[in-house]
């Protein structure tokens, strides 16, 4: 049955958060707040935080940097992936992945529904693998953060989440769900 085993080890993971806008400040990014917040009181921890504006060198290049860390095992991003012309993250970060990870968009605009309804259809939410690193990208809305956090990333992130979480697929940790 699905769900977490709480009879198995729980591995913090290693995150990194990217915010991608124009205006906020650490003090204002409410978005990547809550993520950090989230990420930290599941046990995980936090590897890293940036905040990026909306330009696809800006962004690209904070990932790579990511990327290229041993440090840092996943990366979530908030902001850029609406369809305004600032909105660039999905054009900056997907040429970077080896491997789509299509079930996310799935799962968050399913999640979403439920909250915003037809308007998760403005999101270009989306996930894939770069590197080692697994990077997930959500819409910069607080609530979209939350979405994605309660209703999908929390559990994918929890290595004992069966049959299989992300954990099982990072060097560190491979053959977890073996």
């Amino acid at each position: 049955m699905a769900g977490i085993d709480k009879a198995l080890t729980f591995y913090p993971l290693k995150i990194a958060v990217m915010t991608i806008s124009d205006t906020r400040t650490k003090e204002t990014d409410t978005s990547g707040g809550l993520l950090i917040q989230r990420l930290e009181a599941a046990g995980h921890s936090l590897a890293d935080r940036a905040i990026v504006t909306d330009d696809k060198s800006a962004i690209k290049a904070q990932a790579q940097k990511w990327i290229d860390d041993p440090e840092v095992e996943i990366i979530l991003t908030t902001g850029g992936t609406g369809f305004t012309e600032r909105d660039v993250t999905p054009e900056a970060i997907k040429p970077m992945f080896r491997r789509y990870m299509d079930g996310f968009s799935v799962l968050f605009h399913q999640a979403s529904l439920g909250t915003i309804g037809v308007s998760t259809l403005q999101s270009r939410a989306f996930a894939g693998q770069a590197g080692d690193s697994f990077i997930f990208c959500v819409p910069g809305s607080t609530g979209a953060c939350r979405d994605a956090w309660d209703m999908v990333l929390s559990n994918e992130l929890d290595s004992r989440h069966r049959p299989c979480s992300i954990a099982g697929l990072l060097p560190r940790l491979h053959g977890l769900c073996a």
